[in-house]
């Protein structure tokens, strides 16, 4: 961009920082996402610039690949029931080390590390992510039972973007791996989040998933169970579209899916009359 062009992105991006002014914004980052350590560390950075434009932040994380490879060198198999990790209790202890330890200090770091605050917690923090077993044959797979949101409005409150990573507990003491997409909709909802961005590896909602120029770009949400029978939402991506319907079910007024792999995908989505992926309303 050139000087005049900086100059017109700050006037489109205007009434969007007005809007966005002292809301939530909750962020759902990983998978394959977070792979690229460039990628990542900009990631970070945009979060930052919204943070210093006055928009409260919430980052949520997963690191399924990490887990599986911390798996791997342990001499453990990974394995999937419908396509969700098989979590033992010495998973279970592994993928709190994992994200709790080293993704989420990583993220943290990089945060601070680009001159912004932050502080990183898990879902046993301040008993924030309580669970029950999904299904027995899952193991330690945690369906949400409730999110207690003080740690979070606490931290906002100082000016701290909150990096999470998704491992939940009850109250026999049990750690509980839970899906990022469906904590991150949960801890949307309880805040009453001004929008959700979901990040992932492709571009958005296709018409043809074949066609990555066939992006549609606005979803009803009343409009999901016709796209569900066309087959546009199919496989690995109904679970996620479920995840936007949960959090506009539960208060938030926009869910975005957009693609983590795109520098500065972030700032294009929230701050520009175009966007960049699917908006769920």
């Amino acid at each position: 961009m050139n000087k005049q062009e900086q100059a017109e992105f700050l006037i489109e991006a205007m009434p969007y920082i007005k809007k966005y002014f002292n809301k939530i914004l909750v962020v759902k980052y990983g998978g394959n996402a977070m792979i690229d350590d460039e990628l990542k560390s900009s990631v970070m950075r945009d979060l930052v610039v919204l943070n210093l434009l006055g928009i409260k932040v919430v980052l949520v994380h997963g690191g399924g690949p990490e887990i599986s490879q911390t798996i791997k060198q342990m001499g453990k198999e990974t394995r999937f029931v419908n396509g969700l990790r098989y979590t033992d209790e010495e998973t279970a202890e592994i993928v709190r080390m994992v994200l709790a330890g080293k993704v989420n200090k990583s993220l943290t770091d990089l945060i601070c590390r680009h001159g912004g605050k932050a502080i990183g917690i898990c879902g046993q923090d301040g008993h924030l992510i309580r669970c029950e077993k999904q299904d027995e044959s899952l193991g330690f797979v945690g369906k949400i039972t409730s999110i207690n949101t003080e740690i979070i409005t606490d931290l906002l409150g100082l000016g701290y973007v909150p990096v999470i990573s998704t491992v939940g507990y009850d109250d026999e003491g049990n750690i509980y791996n839970v899906n990022a997409d469906t904590a991150a909709a949960s801890i949307a909802g309880a805040l009453k989040a001004e929008s959700l961005i979901l990040m992932t590896d492709i571009r958005g909602l296709l018409e043809n998933k074949d066609d990555p120029e066939s992006l549609i770009k606005k979803v009803y949400v009343s409009d999901v169970p016709a796209l569900v029978k066309q087959g546009i939402i199919s496989g690995g991506m109904i679970p996620k579209i479920e995840c936007c319907k949960d959090a506009i079910r539960r208060g938030v007024k926009k869910v975005f899916i957009t693609d983590g792999r795109v520098s500065h995908s972030i700032l294009i989505e929230i701050l520009s009359d175009e966007g960049s992926g699917t908006m769920f309303i």
